[in-house]
């Protein structure tokens, strides 16, 4: 379904080593949105990752919540 809602969260924050996804501080993790489709959230990751391009530590991830929601589906 081309309409279909497939929701999407980008976060991220400080990192314990650049090569993994090990968060220094969760309670500091900045939370930059949830977006109805990859698209716009892959949009946010770039905007906000390219923001961060200095700092190797910060790292910002895409998360497909709507396989976590409904795991089952596909």
């Amino acid at each position: 379904m081309a309409d279909e809602q497939l929701l999407h969260l980008v976060f991220g924050g400080q990192v314990e080593n650049p090569q993994s996804l090990d968060f220094k501080d969760a309670s500091k993790l900045d939370i930059v949105g949830i977006y109805p489709s990859y698209a716009e959230a892959e949009h946010a990751w770039r905007s906000v990752s390219q923001a961060n391009v200095d700092d190797a530590m910060t790292k910002y991830v895409v998360v497909h919540l709507h396989r976590m929601l409904e795991p089952d589906a596909d």
